[in-house]
């Protein structure tokens, strides 16, 4: 029997799945992705059935975790078509009523699974504490692998139906768009308008883009297998599961390690998708544009995770009121919106001190960039010198906020800041090896916009049997330089 570490009291025992999840980079998704692909091109001419087989495939996908969540998936589907075909015709407060109803359904789901365990240990340590005895059960619930993302592109397709911007789809529609399996994991946030036409529309295997989408391919591949898996395993991790027995030098390494580790992780994923996706004739949204190029935190949210922040701009940030309103006001906003962009993430305070660390920075940023436009200047830097330390600022801060992301607890999250300041002594994790990949993570995003592009051309250039040989060496440099398996991608927890 498992106890609660805060408490002492009995939990209920965790339900373990067979699997992880599908993971992209492995030879069971190989298998699984050439039969799909095959059978969804061979299917396209006749729609219903490559819905139906899209809907099958993408099931079979969800229940290789764990079989029992598809009735998850499949309720959030069946609220989101319900809800959005009743919103539909219905006017005035009725129409308001059901927009709620049908809101309360799908957050009442993510908020069960998701945050029910976090909730109930604190209330119950509140309630210890004030003598009041122990009213609530503290149940550890699995969590759902996609359920954030699935349940906020189901809430997204019921607003856009309210806000007039969208017309309900039909059942099967709505199904392939919430369980299509390259964005069912871990994003990115495709909209129903982005995604439903593609479902509708007739798609033609001569106009697929198979050069970008192999390079997409292998760059999120050497991302995740080489670059994430190098630095979580040999610097990261061991940093930040004992940061006490490690030199401020590795403290500062681990921290610039686990920004590149969780960009290159991320990027790396949604590359994988976006490039699965264009092999199947589908567009998606691009997620990430040179973070850590950015000149302030607002920047730095306009470039990271984007499909995410404009989420949570239009259906948080500008109910709630956006830039209208006081000053006071539209602070309330932002820290409303980034706070609950932490939780999002995660039901831990680590998570809400994160959220809260950017709603600072921004509220901050905004004032600074009034006041340099009432004194006459440009709100962003000007020059060089001052945009190059913007950036280099800029991507400090956004470091120390991925201390707390990372960090276990709150306590490891100082000890690491701790450590920074007493932590003398001999660094071994800090190899010529170490530096080079962060500093590769980096200075990747510092190329040219279109040097991805000039390298596709020329290899869409050359001649098939090339273009395989040059495609097959990237993959064995990839495997080659990768540590042996795969860990599941960091963003499959939220």
């Amino acid at each position: 029997m498992r106890t609660c570490a805060t408490c002492g009291r009995h939990l209920a025992p965790i339900p373990i799945p067979n699997e992880v999840a599908v993971l992209f980079p492995t030879i069971d998704f190989a298998i699984f992705f050439a039969v799909v692909f095959t059978v969804q091109w061979l299917l396209v001419p006749y729609a219903g059935p490559w819905k139906a087989f899209m809907v099958l495939a993408s099931y079979v996908f969800y229940a290789w975790w764990d079989w029992r969540f598809i009735f998850l998936l499949a309720a959030s589907t069946g609220i989101a078509f319900v809800g959005g075909a009743l919103i539909h015709p219905a006017t005035g407060t009725r129409r308001r009523v059901t927009l709620w109803v049908t809101l309360a359904l799908l957050l009442s789901l993510l908020v069960w699974f998701k945050y029910f365990g976090f909730v109930a240990v604190n209330v119950d340590n509140v309630t210890h504490a004030l003598g009041l005895g122990r009213p609530i059960p503290l149940l550890t619930l699995t969590l759902p692998i996609g359920i954030s993302f699935f349940t906020f592109m189901a809430i997204s397709y019921v607003v856009d139906i309210y806000r007039g911007v969208l017309r309900p789809a039909r059942g099967i529609d709505v199904t392939v768009y919430l369980a299509f399996f390259p964005h069912l994991i871990a994003g990115p946030i495709v909209r129903g308008t982005e995604l439903l036409p593609q479902i509708r529309s007739m798609r033609d295997p001569k106009d697929v883009h198979y050069v970008e989408a192999f390079w997409l391919i292998a760059a999120g591949l050497a991302k995740k297998v080489v670059l994430s898996s190098y630095l979580s395993a040999y610097v990261v991790d061991p940093v930040f599961a004992a940061p006490h027995q490690h030199s401020a030098l590795e403290v500062l390494f681990a921290i610039w390690g686990y920004a590149v580790e969780i960009y290159a992780d991320f990027s790396g994923y949604t590359d994988i998708a976006i490039g699965l996706a264009l092999l199947m004739g589908f567009r998606f949204p691009v997620n990430f544009r040179r973070p850590y190029t950015a000149l302030d935190l607002q920047d730095f949210w306009r470039r990271w995770h984007i499909t995410l922040s404009f989420w949570l701009r239009d259906y948080l940030y500008i109910p709630l009121g956006g830039n209208h309103g006081s000053e006071k006001r539209i602070s309330f906003n932002v820290m409303v919106t980034m706070v609950l962009g932490g939780l999002w993430h995660g039901a831990s305070w680590t998570f809400v001190i994160w959220g809260a660390y950017h709603g600072v920075g921004q509220i901050i940023g905004r004032r600074r960039r009034a006041a340099r436009v009432a004194h006459g200047l440009p709100p962003e830097p000007v020059g060089r010198r001052r945009v190059a330390w913007a950036r280099f600022v800029t991507f400090q801060v956004v470091c120390l906020g991925w201390l707390f992301f990372r960090a276990d607890t709150v306590g490891n999250a100082f000890a690491m800041l701790s450590r920074l300041v007493v932590g003398w002594g001999s660094s071994p994790l800090v190899t010529p090896l170490a530096a080079l990949a962060i500093t590769a993570g980096i200075a990747s995003q510092y190329l040219p916009d279109n040097w991805l592009a000039v390298v596709q051309r020329g290899f869409a250039d050359r001649r098939p049997l090339i273009q395989g040989g040059i495609l097959g060496l990237v993959l064995l440099a990839i495997t080659t330089l990768g540590p042996q398996g795969v860990a599941p991608f960091i963003y499959y927890r939220f």
